[in-house]
């Protein structure tokens, strides 16, 4: 019984990481870039996926909630992800100079 009791929280904390790892790769991406790939909003991917990691937190892995959570995390990581990251700059916040265009840096004609 403690080598199920053991396999259960290893399964329980692979989807607290795996959870955890959707949440943290949604808040990075653009806002625009979820509009782009015609995925929803990011606050709305940010909302069920921060839902699912606290109930990942709270309830066990043999409740339904987790095993929904889980199927949100899988839609998200399978579909909204792939195409964010087939958006030019995948998708991810830039940190570049206000002068930057679509093309790269503006250098005022020179």
């Amino acid at each position: 019984m403690e080598g199920f009791a053991s396999l259960m929280w290893l399964l329980h904390m692979a989807l607290i990481v795996f959870s955890g790892f959707a949440l943290i790769d949604a808040a990075t991406r653009r806002e625009d870039a979820y509009r782009a790939a015609d995925k929803k909003t990011k606050p709305f991917w940010l909302l069920i996926l921060g839902l699912v990691f606290v109930v990942n937190l709270i309830f066990p892995i043999l409740s339904f909630l987790p095993i929904i959570g889980l199927i949100a995390t899988i839609v998200y990581m399978v579909d909204v992800r792939p195409a964010l990251r087939g958006l030019p700059g995948g998708g991810r916040s830039r940190k570049g100079s206000s002068s930057d265009g679509p093309y790269g840096p503006y250098n005022g004609g020179r």
